[in-house]
């Protein structure tokens, strides 16, 4: 088993216990972080190795990437397993798998690439590396279907895991916040790259949203401490903005909120599931920004989007992505109480849909390719 980041390690210490509740004593090996470790898997080398975001920054760490990948492939060959099962990461693992399903090692891959938002022509090497693609959205399995790949729609382990109603007044004690007023959150990204390009922008909007309204109350998530040292240095240049800055905790700090103003990624998913309004935001390296417009064939990029296939939640992106902008789009979020109200209603509406039971599902189906191919 093999993850690349710690959203990949949360993912595979979930499979992992499901998969000793389907087959008892198992071995892994592979590449994990401390979730998947605690579950007994032995890594062959330090998840943050792999741990690289964007187009063009990866290539800085190609050498030291591909000579872990050649080293796994070798140990692999040596110590074929019952199955290899790749988790996201798929520029770094889909290559793994087509060689390792090559020397007829079974391969499963866990979160599809998003092949329905751009690069649609890897469908062909995803073809010829995996047997089993476990989809944690429904809207991607049409293209395996379509091009004979085996897939399962598993649900997602978020769905399983947020109730389907958060209270925010339990969260906001537990992060010292007032519990009268309007609370905005700012989560400008768990990645120094997303800190540096977008922390900067979301104080400007903070500072503006806070003469807008002297009673809106301000708190922010720091994903480590290298993230929060970077956070505190940035708000120096706001002395005047009382910012509640914590360690951690991005969930109770969006649970405590009235509306979130985040990077885009997996949390515009996690803000969807505590049903909270939400301005979406993201900006990239000029060009890698450049590259992945090329290629994209999506009209949105937020998951809350996506997985209704219409504009729910306002995306800036890019050059979109000023302070100006977010300040105009989160006022229209605290000032329309019945547009609010819709929109919670299609946000429970998506939970449902993702709530399964990602783990017992995913081990279902990999077990069900391990009988088929014990025939």
């Amino acid at each position: 088993m093999l993850a690349g980041e710690p959203s990949g390690d949360i993912l595979g210490s979930r499979l992992i216990a499901a998969l000793r509740d389907k087959f008892g004593d198992i071995q892994l090996e592979g590449i994990g972080g401390p979730l998947m470790k605690a579950q007994g898997l032995d890594s062959l080398f330090p998840m943050e190795r792999l741990s690289v975001m964007g187009l063009i920054e990866p290539l800085k760490r190609l050498p030291e990437l591909l000579r872990i990948r050649a080293a796994l492939y070798r140990h692999f060959e040596d110590n074929p397993p019952d199955i290899f099962i790749g988790i996201d990461s798929p520029d770094f693992v889909l290559h793994l798998e087509k060689k390792l399903r090559k020397i007829g090692i079974t391969t499963a891959h866990l979160v599809s690439p998003s092949i329905w938002a751009w690069r649609k022509r890897r469908i062909r090497k995803i073809k010829r590396a995996v047997d089993l693609m476990l989809c944690l959205f429904p809207f991607e399995t049409g293209v395996y279907r379509e091009n004979g790949v085996r897939v399962a729609f598993v649900g997602h382990p978020l769905a399983d895991e947020i109730p389907l109603q958060s209270d925010s007044m339990a969260a906001r004690r537990v992060l010292s916040l007032p519990p009268a007023g309007k609370v905005l959150a700012l989560l400008p990204g768990s990645r120094g790259g997303e800190v540096r390009l977008l922390a900067p922008l979301f104080l400007a909007a903070a500072q503006q949203m806070k003469q807008w309204d002297s009673t809106l109350s301000f708190v922010m998530p720091a994903a480590n401490d290298a993230r929060y040292s970077e956070l505190s240095t940035l708000l120096e240049a706001h002395p005047d903005l009382s910012v509640h800055l914590v360690k951690g905790r991005s969930r109770e700090v969006m649970t405590a909120a009235d509306v979130v103003l985040l990077a885009s990624g997996t949390a515009t998913l996690e803000t969807m599931l505590l049903k909270r309004p939400m301005v979406v935001a993201y900006r990239m390296a000029a060009l890698s920004w450049v590259l992945m417009s090329r290629m994209a064939t999506t009209k949105f990029v937020a998951l809350p989007n996506v997985l209704a296939d219409r504009a729910l939640v306002p995306e800036l992106l890019q050059s979109a992505a000023t302070a100006d902008a977010m300040v105009a789009a989160l006022q229209a979020q605290l000032a329309n109480t019945a547009e609010t109200e819709s929109l919670l209603r299609e946000f429970g509406r998506i939970h449902q849909s993702l709530r399964l039971d990602f783990s017992a599902r995913a081990a279902q189906a990999i077990a069900e390719l391990l009988r088929e191919k014990a025939k």
